[in-house]
């Protein structure tokens, strides 16, 4: 495959990704950003319990 080809492709691949917006109907960009931010917040808890020493 020679890089223009390949270029090519990928910018046909691109364009036909627009059609579909890209998001997911069933994701609520709140309640996702929401978990992580708790799952975050649980990790920083675990860590500093294992911490104590400092």
């Amino acid at each position: 495959m020679s890089l223009h080809s390949t270029a090519a492709q990928l910018v046909t691949l691109a364009s036909e990704g627009g059609e579909h917006g890209g998001e997911h109907e069933s994701l609520n960009p709140l309640v996702t950003g929401g978990g992580a931010f708790v799952i975050l917040l649980l990790l920083l808890w675990i860590t500093t319990r294992f911490n104590r020493d400092r």
